[in-house]
């Protein structure tokens, strides 16, 4: 387990244009005749509204300025402006967040931390939907934002740090939910047709109906994607239900979530500056390589007022995961074969205990029954052919939450909580226990003589993880515009099936702890009529951090650091326009030595973190002369960032400006254009350096690609 908090000392160191399915030049003939007339003034309101109204944090409504957690939120108005085609798009000016797309729907993702990759990088942020994760605790996948329907979503909020205590393991870094939209008051009806770069075509289809009684929505979204490079591309479907309404004294809101990915993956392409190479941009050294994933959640989120205010909310849930996939970052690219079957209910207990005194409790129970396959065609060397693993894991998580809330007097509120958790995992390895073949057989490597296979499989087991955590915070009200907020907050992160059962280079057994995580964070918020700010600064450090030694070992005795400052700013200088600037300036540094796979021992304490850009920034410049017309530019840099452990290789980071444009031609069709990497400039979605793989590679970014789209609304 973690020393006690900060107990580290501070370091001063501090794609060619392709046809659409609409002319671009029609587009802006249609879009620029249309400016001419009545005006109207931009909204204020925004998706950072100080005012906005979250759930992330409480599951429970609450106003953004009630709340000491640092909330960002995506609301419709901007996931309609983006019209994202990867979760990327959609979460490019939320501060303190690096959304790094791969190949097709695979990310990576960072909130104030680095990318992580690797082990240890599963984990760290929980992603959910309308509030129940995704993925089983102990289960995740790191590109597991493709379950969520993002693309229909209502809004996005992005919970930054250490969640609350309603979380537990998983939401060490941050919490990611994507939030269904509410069903409409009356009838609607709507359908988007898209089509662009790289043959990509896409339908939305919604239907809705409702009253002050509730009601339902159903939608649809279908893609296809050419893909940018060689043999490459997907098709993806999800389908979500939602449905509101009374019981007795209940009120209800249900959600039926589907999904389906069959993705052609392009891997990295190797050699220093890959990427500025045209010759070499649609390369894709991995053909065979594939994707397909399948998942089906319900769950139902019941709310009974009780007397005297108080409230007792209870959300059962059921989710089934099954995913395939061609490992082409492997040796012998081995095929993988996982799934998981779930259900689990969560409560939240909400009692008014005196007048300025309010009180947060509840249970949450999960159970998982999970299993993985790994087999491989051809064998050579210490990479046998046949099964390398076989096993299924079943897990029980219990956990109890408290949090006390007191008004001190009418300007100061202080929040004090605390969560206990229980994990436990039942493994049953479904092969011979070792690092031989699957039939018994010794591998010998032919290069060093070495005996054992890579792989290694550790008997039938049980595991548990016991963790608590603690939350406290304060926010004052220094007047009528401005608030500051001060948060300390533990975090853990229990083991990942996948750390403790698949095992490498004869390790039979992994002795791992939960990662813990140490956070401060203070920060200062103003609103008025014209202008929203705020500014954030964090100081975390975290222990017991998992990682593969350079004999290929999981351990867990990892340190690191992560310290900066976040701010947002949304200004209306004018009528009709507004500018929106967010971004982060931070340090993610190791505070002991690790090594990389492959390498010898690195002295590696107080070096950068690799993929951790210093600087992460975004500006929104929005024109909206009249109603129905909307121009938006976005600017948004990545600086540069180490790629190797040892900070002897790095990538230089990038600029990008993406044109979003949307006009009304009645009220019930719009049309839209997008071009995105306008300034058709060379960079990589991620840069990465392996001594074992090929020295520099990179995941390419796409050049200047345009997308249009119709949309109706009935």
């Amino acid at each position: 387990m973690g020393t006690g908090p900060f107990s580290k000392r501070f370091s001063a160191a501090d794609q060619n244009l392709i046809a659409s399915t609409m002319t671009i030049p029609t587009l802006f003939a249609v879009y620029l005749s249309s400016l001419a007339t009545t005006t109207q003034h931009l909204p204020t309101k925004s998706g950072h509204n100080l005012e906005q109204v979250t759930v992330t944090a409480t599951r429970d409504e609450r106003q953004l300025n009630e709340q000491a957690e640092a909330l960002s939120v995506v609301d419709a108005a901007a996931l309609q402006m983006a019209n994202a085609v990867h979760p990327s798009q959609a979460l490019a000016a939320v501060p303190g967040t690096l959304i790094s797309r791969g190949n097709g729907q695979e990310s990576l993702i960072a909130i104030r931390s680095p990318v992580l990759t690797g082990a240890g990088s599963c984990g760290a942020f929980a992603i959910a939907q309308d509030g129940v994760p995704v993925r089983g605790t102990g289960f995740c996948n790191v590109n597991q934002l493709f379950d969520t329907n993002f693309e229909q979503a209502g809004r996005i909020e992005v919970l930054r740090g250490p969640g609350t205590v309603l979380y537990g393991s998983d939401a060490q870094h941050g919490v990611i939910n994507v939030l269904s939209a509410d069903p409409v008051d009356g009838v609607e009806t709507t359908a988007l047709i898209e089509g662009g770069a790289n043959q990509y075509q896409r339908v939305k289809l919604g239907y809705s109906r409702g009253d002050n009684q509730g009601g339902f929505r159903i939608g649809f979204s279908g893609a296809r994607d050419g893909g940018y490079k060689d043999n490459s591309g997907f098709d993806q479907q999800k389908l979500q239900l939602r449905g509101d309404g009374q019981l007795a004294d209940w009120s209800y809101q249900s959600l039926l979530s589907l999904a389906n990915l069959n993705q052609e993956t392009a891997g990295y392409v190797t050699g220093l500056d890959a990427y500025k190479d045209d010759a070499r941009k649609r390369e894709n050294p991995n053909p065979e390589a594939f994707r397909d994933s399948r998942s089906a959640r319900v769950q139902v989120r019941m709310e009974k007022q009780l007397s005297r205010g108080g409230s007792l909310q209870i959300t059962p849930y059921l989710r089934h995961t099954e995913m395939d996939f061609l490992m082409h970052f492997l040796p012998g690219t081995p095929l993988e074969e996982n799934g998981q079957r779930g259900v689990g209910i969560q409560t939240a207990y909400r009692y008014p205990l005196a007048e300025d005194l309010n009180m947060i409790s509840g249970i949450d129970l999960e159970y998982t029954d999970a299993w993985l396959k790994q087999t491989q065609d051809g064998g050579f060397s210490v990479f046998p052919a046949g099964k390398h693993y076989d096993y299924q894991v079943n897990a029980a998580l219990a956990a109890g939450f408290t949090q006390i809330e007191k008004t001190m007097r009418a300007a100061t509120t202080l929040t004090l909580g605390g969560r206990i958790e229980h994990l436990r995992y039942d493994y049953d390895n479904r092969m011979i226990a070792g690092d031989t073949t699957a039939t018994g057989e010794i591998c010998v490597s032919g290069f060093t003589g070495a005996i054992g296979c890579r792989y290694t499989r550790p008997a039938d087991r049980r595991d548990h993880y016991e963790n608590f955590s603690i939350n406290g915070s304060a926010i004052h009200t220094f007047s009528d515009r401005v608030t500051g907020t001060l948060r300390l907050a533990h975090g853990f992160r229990a083991p990942q099936a996948s750390e403790l059962y698949r095992l490498q280079n004869g390790q039979m057994q992994a002795d791992l702890d939960s990662e813990s995580v140490d956070s401060i964070e203070f920060s200062l918020r103003h609103s008025d009529e014209r202008l929203l700010l705020g500014v954030t600064g964090f100081y975390m450090e975290k222990a017991d951090v998992v990682f593969q030694s350079s004999d290929r070992l999981n351990l867990s005795d990892g340190e690191s650091r992560h310290y900066g400052l976040e701010y947002d700013i949304d200004w209306t200088p004018a009528d009709h326009w507004r500018l929106q600037l967010a971004g982060t300036i931070a340090r993610h540094q190791y505070t002991n030595n690790v090594s990389a796979p492959g390498s010898e021992i690195i002295v590696s304490n107080g070096n950068d973190i690799d993929t951790a850009p210093r600087h992460l920034h975004t500006l929104n410049l929005t024109w909206q002369p009249r109603e129905g017309s909307r121009a938006s530019l976005q600017w948004q840099y990545t600086g540069s960032y180490y790629t190797d452990i040892e900070n002897a290789h790095r990538y230089g980071g990038h600029a990008l400006l993406h044109l979003r444009l949307q006009q009304a031609l009645g009220p019930a069709t719009t049309v839209g254009l997008r071009i995105e990497n306008l300034a058709n400039t060379d960079y990589a979605e991620r840069a990465d350096f392996s001594s074992l793989g090929g020295g520099d590679r990179y995941f390419i970014g796409e050049p200047r690609s345009v997308y249009a789209d119709i949309r109706f609304r009935f």
